[in-house]
């Protein structure tokens, strides 16, 4: 008992630091910066003011859009890949910090996006056959519907059912979490999609 006591006082500041590093890599607002590169100016008072690709496919710029995507995406998977290096748990606490930095990011005085894109990419380097299978269920959702907020919802809500099925019961809990925070993040999207008010991928203005 006390040797595990000392191994984890031992541990703790690294895990601590994974989870930082995933922070920061998580905080970086890319959909703002491809914005301001590409002459859109401020992306949060474009559309729906998310700092997300779908905001930035609003302004009409497809190339912004799928460099936000993948940079966003990007940032989740370096994070867990990078921290991984120092095992399955720093992975985890780094892949979690990527996205509540893409959710709070320090930059933006906490005022994030919804973490949908760095959720794939966490996915993707926790366990690859999860995040293509995700990926598929957020591709058939949003070709069915043309929402981007239902593809998203339910792409998440199935992550943990699919990492169970393939018994990765290490990352199940993390999964759940973070489908849980992605439905609280679209809560306002929620309502929309109730009342049929809720914007379609690809149109303009918000």
């Amino acid at each position: 008992m006390t040797h595990q006591v000392m191994a984890w006082e031992r541990a703790a500041p690294w895990l601590a630091l994974a989870f930082a590093v995933g922070y920061l890599l998580g905080s970086i607002p890319f959909g703002v910066v491809m914005a301001r590169l590409r002459g859109l100016g401020d992306l949060r008072a474009i559309g729906s003011g998310n700092i997300g690709a779908t905001n930035v496919l609003r302004t009409g710029d497809r190339k912004a859009a799928a460099a936000t995507l993948l940079l966003d995406a990007a940032k989740g998977a370096a994070a867990v890949l990078l921290m991984g290096l120092w095992g399955p748990l720093a992975a985890m606490l780094a892949g979690l910090g990527a996205f509540l930095g893409h959710l709070y990011p320090v930059w933006l005085k906490f005022k994030g996006g919804k973490g949908v894109a760095t959720f794939f990419g966490v996915l993707l380097a926790l366990h690859w056959p999860t995040g293509l299978v995700s990926l598929g269920v957020w591709l058939a959702v949003a070709a069915a519907t043309r929402y981007s907020s239902a593809a998203a919802l339910a792409a998440a809500a199935l992550a943990p059912l699919w990492l169970a099925l393939w018994s990765q019961w290490g990352t199940v809990l993390m999964a759940g979490l973070l489908a849980v925070m992605i439905w609280l993040a679209h809560a306002a999207n929620i309502g929309r999609l109730i009342r049929g008010e809720e914007s379609k991928i690809g149109a303009k203005g918000a």
